[in-house]
């Protein structure tokens, strides 16, 4: 349910954007920021909350993010300029990273390995889909009706609803005799954890600001920033290196990147993580911006992708143990590459039905039943008591991934805009040159996820199997 309510917050942002950053007088150079920086901290704060979540009990953790995951959706309908919503998307991103990887460690701790876990795996998943969609309807709705803010007013209000429900709901967490501040500093790699979220921020925080504008990069703090996080990389490798020689607890160890299934998981996410925001994001500001419709309107044409990955999730959940990985990624990868693939080709002047709804159809393939197969490899190479850990590296994964593909995508839309050969660079004409470029490099990051896949899961059979 918090997955739910909380992706019904990002519908909102993703269809409402255009009108938001009327209302707020948000400039060009921060129009994709309410949704980036949401990436950024949460990303950021995985790591450690997962961590913590391992010592003091991923139930508190958990409710604790809800409430405050509520608190701040419903902040984001008070803004009266751009940088109130930023700052209120921001808090939300913390907020959320201590409720994502606990319900993963939440379920990972009350159902044993097989078929009722993949479901619940996936159902985390379908979540997600579910409230996407709910938030694209009702943010069409409310834009045209009651105005945008009264879709976060309802968010956050059910969001806190849903606080009081899980307070008697989530299972209690098993007590330790040990002190709870002994075990803190004795069982957290805290230099770690500091150190890949300090990376991951200034990292995440540098893409978002030459999204707007390459040119941000020649600016002395921009370049300082990047040197710090590139530098805290090596950095961290060593760190991880001579805690693993020392024999104590380990953030993500060396050795595990080894394992070929996790490493192919983790840069196949980034790439189709990258590759899901593009097309969401992008495809509702083409139908809005180059075909000049309305935001009900794009929502409605992006509502069959949606319905397409809500199927899949629950269906992958049944079946993933029953075919070979490779056979389910590769196939859902290659069916997902056509789908920017007919949007970078799109011509504004076709009917829905010609191309933008069989991409819409083609999306979601990859994403939704890699996020099944992948959260349980993941789950499955990290020890039973650190399954926070295990969540936080999976949402960190795919959170990066959209950080990435934002600035990236960001980057190339703003770059071929201005260069186009339109005076007016805000024209229908100028904005498809751009968009189409996006296309094309989704494209590209597909292509690339189906050769990662066909490498890496060559000789990995069947997960989500039965153990006794």
């Amino acid at each position: 349910m918090v997955q739910f309510l909380n992706s019904v917050a990002t519908g909102f942002v993703t269809v409402g954007l255009p009108r938001m950053s009327k209302d707020l007088n948000l400039s060009e150079a921060l129009l994709l920021w309410p949704q980036s920086v949401y990436g950024l901290t949460c990303g950021s704060c995985l790591l450690l909350a997962g961590s913590v979540a391992d010592v003091i009990g991923s139930r508190l953790v958990c409710l604790t993010g809800i409430l405050l995951n509520g608190i701040f959706i419903a902040a984001c309908g008070l803004p009266r300029t751009g940088i109130q919503l930023i700052m209120f998307r921001a808090m939300g991103g913390i907020a959320i990273s201590l409720a994502l990887p606990t319900s993963m460690s939440i379920l990972s701790t009350a159902i044993p390995t097989g078929k009722r876990r993949n479901v619940a795996f996936s159902c985390l998943g379908l979540g997600q889909v579910l409230g996407f969609s709910l938030g694209l309807v009702l943010a069409g709705v409310f834009l045209d009706t009651v105005g945008w803010r009264a879709g976060f007013y309802l968010a956050g209000a059910v969001t806190i609803a849903v606080f009081f429900i899980a307070l008697w709901a989530l299972p209690m967490d098993k007590r330790s005799n040990s002190p709870i501040l002994g075990r803190l500093r004795a069982e957290i790699d805290w230099v770690g954890a500091g150190m890949a979220s300090t990376c991951l921020a200034l990292l995440s925080y540098v893409l978002a600001m030459i999204t707007s504008d390459v040119a941000n990069m020649r600016q002395a703090s921009n370049i300082v920033i990047l040197s710090v996080s590139l530098a805290l990389v090596p950095a961290f490798i060593f760190w991880m290196a001579r805690r693993e020689g020392l024999q104590k607890p380990v953030l993500i160890p060396n050795s595990l990147w080894k394992n070929r299934a996790f490493t192919c998981v983790c840069l196949m996410m980034l790439l189709v993580y990258a590759e899901m925001q593009t097309m969401e994001l992008f495809a509702s500001l083409f139908f809005q911006q180059v075909q000049e419709l309305s935001a009900l309107q794009a929502s409605l044409r992006i509502l069959p992708s949606l319905a397409v990955g809500a199927v899949l999730e629950l269906s992958t959940g049944f079946l993933v143990h029953q075919f070979p990985v490779l056979h389910l990624v590769l196939i859902s990868t290659a069916l997902s590459v056509g789908a920017p693939l007919l949007m970078a080709v799109i011509n504004p002047n076709w009917p829905y039905w010609y191309d933008a709804f069989p991409a819409q159809l083609l999306m979601p393939f990859s994403v939704d039943v890699l996020f099944t197969v992948g959260i349980l490899i993941v789950s499955d190479v990290f020890p039973d008591k650190t399954q926070g850990l295990a969540g936080a590296v999976f949402n960190t994964v795919g959170q990066f991934g959209i950080s990435i593909g934002l600035a990236v995508m960001g980057i190339i839309s703003n770059a071929v805009t201005r260069n186009s050969n339109y005076v007016d660079k805000t024209t229908p004409q100028a904005l498809e040159e751009g968009y189409r470029a996006t296309f094309w490099a989704a494209f590209a990051s597909m292509v690339l996820a189906c050769g990662i896949g066909a490498y890496g899961f060559r000789k990995i059979g069947k997960v989500g199997v039965k153990r006794d």
